[in-house]
C-alpha cells in the first residue's frame, strides 16, 4: 500500500467509526423519547438512520477490506448481495432526504394544513415509495448483472464486466443517477429554497416590528439597541445557513462521485483509481453527517441527549453511594 492509500484506509475507518456512533446516538434517542417518536419527521428520520447504519455495517468494511487487499472481498454472490444492498440503500436515503425537505416546506409554507396534509399515514405512504423505487433500480441491476465488484472505488456496487451490454449499462447508469441524485437533488432546491422565502419574510416583518419599536423606545441604552440589531442579523444568517447546510452537504458528499460515475462511462477520460476511492468515501461521509445535519443539532435531540447523559450519571451515582454503606458496614467489627 502506498501513502494515499494508507490515508484512505484510515477516512474510511473514521467514517465508520463516527457513523456508527452518531447514527446509533439517533436511534437511541428517537427509542426514549416519545415525542421524537410522535413526530412525523422523525420516522423520516428513522428511515435515514436506518439505511446510514445498514450501509455502515454492511458496505464500509468491505470497502475497506478492497482497498486494503486491493482484490474483491468474498467470492462473487457474496459481492453481488453486497452491491444489490449499497444501491438499495443509497438510493432510500437519498429519497429520505428528499422526503424530510418537503415535510419541512409543507410545514413552513403551509403551517395550518400541516397536521391534516402531512399525517403518519401520508408519511408511511412517502416511505413506502421510497422502499418501492430503490428496490426496483436495486433489483433490476441484480437481475441483469450489473452489481459486482468494481476496482476503481474498490468496493461491491453497480459494475458492469460484459462488454457486450455496454450501452444498455450506459442508459441504466443515466437513467438511475437522474431519478435519485437529480430527483433529490431538484426536490431538494425547491423545498428548501421556498421555506428560506418564506423565512426571509417573516425576517423582514419582525425587523420592520423591531425597529419600530426601537424608534418609540427613545430613552433605550445603546447597547441595548445594539443588541437587537445584532440579533435582526443573526436571524437572518440563520436561515440561510441551515438551508447551505442540507443542500451544501448532499452536494458535497454525493456530487462528486456521481459526477466520476457518468465520466467513467467514457472509456477515452481516464480517471485516477485514488480519486475514485476518494469520491466513494465523500458519497459515505454523508452517512456520518446525516445525524449531525438532521437530528442531533436540534434542540429537541440535544435536550434528550443529555436527559439520557444525566440519567446515567445519576444512576451511576445512587450505585456508587449505595456500595460505600455496605463497605462500611462490611468494615465495623463485631463483638465477639
Amino acid at each position: 500500500m502506498d501513502t494515499a492509500e494508507v490515508i484512505l484506509s484510515v477516512l474510511v475507518v473514521v467514517i465508520i467509526i463516527v457513523s456508527l456512533l452518531s447514527n446509533v446516538l439517533v436511534l437511541i434517542c428517537f427509542l426514549y423519547n416519545p415525542e421524537i417518536r410522535r413526530q412525523v419527521p422523525g420516522l423520516f428520520n428513522l428511515n435515514l438512520t436506518f439505511c446510514n447504519l445498514l450501509l455502515t455495517v454492511a458496505n464500509m468494511p468491505l470497502t475497506l477490506v478492497g482497498l486494503v487487499s486491493r482484490a474483491q472481498p468474498g467470492g462473487d454472490g457474496f459481492c453481488q448481495i453486497a452491491g444489490f444492498l449499497e444501491t438499495f440503500l443509497s438510493t432510500n436515503s437519498m429519497l429520505s432526504m428528499a422526503a424530510l425537505s418537503i415535510d419541512r416546506w409543507i410545514a413552513v409554507v403551509f403551517p395550518l394544513r400541516y397536521h391534516s396534509k402531512m399525517r403518519h399515514k401520508d408519511a408511511a405512504l412517502v416511505l413506502g415509495y421510497t422502499w418501492a423505487h430503490s428496490m426496483s433500480f436495486s433489483t433490476a441491476a441484480a437481475c441483469l448483472s450489473w452489481v459486482g465488484y468494481h476496482r476503481l472505488y474498490a468496493s461491491c456496487t453497480l459494475s458492469n464486466a460484459r462488454a457486450s451490454s455496454r450501452t444498455q449499462f450506459v442508459v441504466f447508469t443515466v437513467f438511475f443517477h437522474s431519478f435519485t441524485f437529480l430527483l433529490s437533488f431538484i426536490v431538494l432546491c425547491f423545498t428548501y429554497l421556498k421555506v428560506l422565502k418564506v423565512a426571509r419574510f417573516h425576517c423582514k416583518r419582525i425587523d420592520v416590528i423591531t425597529m419600530q419599536t426601537l424608534v418609540l423606545l427613545v430613552d433605550i441604552h445603546p447597547s441595548v439597541r445594539q443588541r437587537c440589531l445584532e440579533e435582526q442579523k443573526r436571524r437572518r444568517q440563520r436561515a440561510t445557513r441551515k438551508i447551505s447546510t442540507f443542500i451544501g452537504t448532499f452536494m458535497l458528499c454525493f456530487a462528486p462521485y456521481v459526477i466520476t460515475r457518468i465520466v467513467e462511462l467514457f472509456p477515452a477520460v481516464p480517471i485516477d483509481p485514488h480519486w475514485g476511492i476518494v469520491s466513494k468515501c465523500l458519497a459515505y461521509s454523508k452517512a456520518a453527517c446525516d445525524p449531525f445535519v438532521y437530528s442531533l443539532l436540534r434542540h429537541q435531540y440535544k435536550k434528550t441527549c443529555t436527559d439520557i447523559l444525566n440519567r446515567l450519571l445519576k444512576r451511576s451515582s445512587l450505585n456508587a453511594s449505595g456500595r460505600r454503606p455496605e463497605q462500611q458496614g462490611s468494615s465495623i467489627p463485631t463483638a465477639e
